[in-house]
């Protein structure tokens, strides 16, 4: 049974950082892409970044990250990281953990990150 389990997330200042994290298992972790997305109250959920398959997988991000947030994986932990540094308000969302495997999408529960002075 695949489990995505994020888990990091809470309230913090602009220009702050946060570091999410999300646990897998069920699945042979190494071989599939993993992203993150997020969804703000009101507006669809959107694509923030993704790391493809095996220890040197390569990354894509959304335009509104690039250069702030890093995403990365622990194929030994099963585990996609996503750091995030200079934070602003328009962070906020609810970030998921997702993986496509064999044609299924696979979601976590979601970490709530909220960017406020």
């Amino acid at each position: 049974q695949v489990q995505l389990v994020e888990s990091g997330g809470g309230l913090v200042q602009p220009g702050g950082s946060l570091r999410l994290s999300c646990a897998a298992s069920g699945f042979t972790f190494s071989i599939y892409a993993m992203t993150w997305y997020r969804q703000a109250p009101g507006k669809e959920r959107e694509l923030v970044a993704r790391i493809l398959s095996g220890s040197g997988g390569s990354t894509n991000y959304a335009d509104s990250v690039k250069g702030r947030f890093t995403i990365s994986r622990d194929n030994a932990k099963a585990t996609v990281y996503l750091q995030m540094n200079s934070l602003k308000p328009e962070d906020t969302a609810a970030y998921y953990c997702n993986a496509f495997i064999r044609n299924n999408a696979y979601w976590g529960q979601g970490t709530q990150v909220t960017v406020s002075s």
